[in-house]
């Protein structure tokens, strides 16, 4: 895999902190009704826009451009939290954001 460690550790801190401010997010959603049909789905679109600024911003600052590896990667961390993410953003009082429940998430579906 390509993206350091740093950058991994940033991407998963951000998606540990949009997690928990999911209701944030779903209120945003919840502003753009009629125009979207699902609130759940759009608050996902946000938070997952978040994060990929997030991580755009983070090569940035380092003077880099992501290559293709880094984005393939980057999209599979954002797969593996997105269980994660949803039921934030479905349950926003019920969750634990430590990737082993990100896991476990996953494994059920």
């Amino acid at each position: 895999m390509v993206i350091s460690k740093e950058n991994k550790d940033f991407i998963d801190s951000l998606i540990d902190y949009y997690i928990s401010e999911s209701e944030s997010y779903t209120q945003i959603a919840e502003n753009f009704v009629p125009e979207v049909e699902s609130i759940p789905d759009t608050a996902f679109g946000i938070i997952t826009g978040c994060v990929y600024s997030g991580f755009l911003q983070a090569y940035q600052n380092q003077q880099q451009t992501p290559s293709l590896e880094d984005m393939k990667e980057f999209n599979e961390i954002i797969k593996n939290r997105a269980a994660l993410i949803k039921k934030a953003i479905i349950e926003p009082h019920k969750i634990d954001t430590t990737k082993e429940e990100s896991e476990e998430i996953k494994e059920e579906k």
